[in-house]
């Protein structure tokens, strides 16, 4: 009998382990979407309203490599793409992102639209995104030890849900200020389906809601100060901050840092390497419970701007 309980007792807390590891990304990422230092160069990525901004085709591809040393650290790749169309009230884009942590992967490919209001020195944009959210878990990289155990069969491994964004961007050559709410459905995404009591166990996409701001200011011939903020907003969750100021000099290289409320010091920098190619570099310095177990984190950015209007885009241009 007291074999029999042990073997009871075991299994529940396998099963509670197992139940916890598939809700590990929500529980650490409680904004529930990537997280990004150089947010100023990936806009589009949570305010549509900011699509065909750049007048001109806009590239930008961001890989970010989150609490390096640490097994299973989150890893994200995003791609944004966005134009204003020759009709310049409408601008037309796109972007992809992958998010990974551990055993779960988050996928989201998202199109996007803007509707924008041109005044004789700035514009006043109204942006709508609209796509899919995939999400997956590999229970493979668990490596249980009964690979027939009920906790691990009958699992609804990934669940495609339909998503959509919108935003207000405003903005000038100066200074820009917008505000923007993502995950409009609130879907739920099924994480599993618990066998044989039949449970399902799911997270909710919940709204998402940024408002950044930002500008450029002359110092002194040919270098200039760029200060930025985003604040993000998640129910049930403390509004975080990120506040940044970054100086550019003679167009060519751009440095700065940054502050992440409660979390951490950020370090950044862009180099124009050609007429319209940028690459850029941000180092991560936490201050959570996790600073002494790894080596920070890294995002690497390649930007690339068209001018496919030759009269439109702004040279050089700021944000």
């Amino acid at each position: 009998m007291i074999r029999h309980a042990d073997r009871i007792i075991l299994n529940c807390v396998k099963k509670t382990v197992i139940i916890f590891l598939a809700f590990v990304p929500a529980l650490l990422f409680a904004q529930q979407d990537a997280l990004f230092t150089q947010y100023m160069y990936t806009k589009l990525e949570f305010n549509p309203a900011y699509t065909g901004s750049h007048e001109g085709l806009s590239l930008d591809l961001l890989g970010r490599f989150q609490w390096v040393g640490i097994q299973g650290a989150p890893r994200t790749l995003c791609l944004t793409a966005h134009t204003p169309l020759p009709n310049q009230h409408l601008g037309l884009g796109m972007y992809v992102y992958m998010d990974q942590l551990g055993p779960a992967i988050d996928y989201n490919v998202m199109g996007t639209f803007a509707y924008r209001i041109l005044f004789p020195n700035s514009k006043l944009c109204f942006g709508l995104s609209a796509g899919i959210k995939y999400y997956d878990i590999d229970w493979t990289a668990l490596n249980p030890k009964d690979a027939g155990d009920p906790a691990l069969t009958g699992q609804v491994k990934n669940k495609v849900v339909p998503d959509a964004d919108f935003g207000i961007y405003y903005y000038s050559n100066k200074y820009y200020a917008g505000a923007s709410v993502k995950h409009l459905f609130q879907n739920q995404i099924l994480v599993s389906n618990t066998v044989p009591d039949g449970q399902d166990n799911f997270t909710r996409l919940l709204r998402t809601w940024y408002f950044i701001g930002g500008g450029t200011i002359p110092l002194y011939g040919n270098v200039q100060l760029m200060p930025s903020l985003l604040i993000k907003y998640v129910p049930n969750s403390p509004i975080q901050a990120d506040v940044s100021a970054r100086v550019r000099f003679l167009e060519i290289i751009t440095l700065g840092a940054a502050y992440r409320t409660n979390d951490a010091l950020c370090l950044l920098m862009e180099l124009v390497v050609y007429k319209g190619l940028s690459l850029g570099y941000s180092y991560d310095i936490w201050f959570n419970a996790l600073k002494g177990n790894n080596q920070g984190s890294h995002e690497i950015r390649i930007g690339y701007d068209i001018d496919l209007f030759k009269a439109r885009m702004l040279s050089p241009r700021y944000f």
